[in-house]
């Protein structure tokens, strides 16, 4: 570490008040476009291919754009990489905008924005997870970690009842500027007021090219054999999560009614759950394996999910997606911050970037089968199946020697340095 990042890891409190700052407001304008987005399809179309066409276009263009990304994150300076993505995304959504206002507003346009926030979330995302532990001391990453799901959790709890508000008041072009204007606030914060010192191979001179630095990444993976096990859990567990993740909105529609309420009501509940979980991971810090954390919250989710297939009354499958809302953080901040603790520094990028490919690959794959079946049979069975086949996945994952070894805390390491 050279005495720059020392210097700036002293004044971590700081840039990580910066820096969550800037992406929870950043983060609010794209929450605020996605769900004025998502129900004005679900609620014009209620069809679930049009659904599936349009988790798609959000997804695939991340995917082919992560094994480049990933590298570009361990190649170039990770708070420019944040800040163009912010800034590709804001241009499309004015342009959007503005041609909204002008009198066309073709749903394929919505589908087109999809695609493009889609790339700019590609290059956003390895490059977030690759910069928190320039930013946080290890063993700080838990407990920021854990903050940033809670304040993730916020938007997602406050978004939906904006959107709604905005949607009955307002056009959809007004939520479309709030976003260009909220990216512009977090651009404006990484640049003046942010300093990230470069990490080392950023600083080095480039000796090898895109594609060989994408091959080492993997032959990084492939000498870690905890994280081919680790990856391909992922893969599995990305897809049975499909169901629940994009078509309970689906099933509400069809099942409680097409209320704008109802749609607005499941949101808030799994928020208020996500709030809950982020608090509690970051004030408990989960088990000391963090795999033993990651399982507890995939069996919560199994159940969760089987749950939401067979509840009839509505108020208790709020209450059941507030409990899926709790288990989301507790998964999540164990899975980040192992990954950030174990792989190196310099390939932190590729790494969040091969597992963005994995995430952003295999739901939209889980939606080509799921999404056409949501209009062959009830939502409800894919529910039921998938929750119980999560099940099973999860018995699987506790016990591999491999990945509880890999979720040992670091305290060798620790007293080695």
């Amino acid at each position: 570490m050279s005495q720059s990042e020392v210097d700036e890891k002293k004044h971590w409190k700081r840039n990580i008040v910066l820096f969550l700052s800037s992406q929870t407001i950043s983060l609010f304008g794209s929450a605020l476009v996605q769900y004025s987005i998502m129900w004005y399809i679900t609620l014009t179309t209620q069809s679930g291919i049009m659904m599936t066409l349009y988790i798609i276009c959000g997804f695939i263009p991340t995917f082919l754009l992560s094994p480049f990304a990933g590298v570009w994150a361990d190649r170039f300076n990770r708070k420019w990489l944040i800040m163009i993505a912010d800034a590709m995304i804001a241009v499309v959504t004015l342009i959007l905008a503005i041609v909204f206002l002008l009198g066309y507003e073709a749903l394929w346009l919505l589908f087109v924005i999809a695609a493009v926030r889609a790339l700019g979330a590609g290059i956003q995302t390895p490059a977030v997870g690759a910069i928190l532990p320039q930013i946080v001391p290890q063993d700080q990453l838990t407990r920021v970690n854990g903050i940033n799901g809670t304040l993730q959790a916020l938007i997602m709890f406050v978004a939906p009842i904006a959107s709604a508000a905005l949607l009955t008041m307002a056009t959809i072009e007004i939520i479309f500027f709030i976003d260009v204007i909220t990216a512009a606030i977090a651009i404006l914060t990484l640049l003046f007021l942010l300093k990230i010192p470069l990490h080392q191979k950023a600083a080095s001179a480039q000796t090898t090219g895109y594609l060989d630095d994408f091959k080492k990444g993997l032959d990084y993976i492939g000498q870690h054999a905890f994280l081919k096990t680790f990856f391909i859990f992922f893969a599995f567990f990305f897809v049975l999560m499909a169901p629940a993740a994009f078509l309970t909105p689906l099933q509400v529609t069809r099942t409680f009614g097409d209320d704008v309420w109802r749609l607005t009501a499941i949101e808030i509940a799994f928020s208020i759950g996500m709030m809950v979980g982020g608090g509690i991971i970051a004030s408990w810090g989960g088990f000391k394996n963090k795999v033993y954390t990651m399982t507890l919250a995939s069996i919560i989710m199994g159940v969760c999910t089987f749950a939401l297939g067979i509840v009839p009354i509505f108020w208790i499958y709020l209450a059941v997606m507030g409990v899926f809302g709790v288990a989301m953080p507790i998964f999540n901040t164990p899975t980040t911050v192992l990954l950030q603790e174990r792989v190196d520094d310099n390939y932190l990028g590729r790494i969040f970037g091969v597992f963005g490919m994995i995430s952003t690959s295999m739901m939209p794959l889980g939606m080509l089968v799921f999404g056409p079946l949501a209009d062959v049979i009830e939502i409800e069975w894919l529910l039921m199946g998938t929750g119980l086949f999560m099940l099973v996945l999860a018995l699987f994952f506790i016990r591999n020697k491999r990945l509880v070894e890999a979720g040992m805390p670091l305290v060798k390491e620790a007293t080695q340095e």
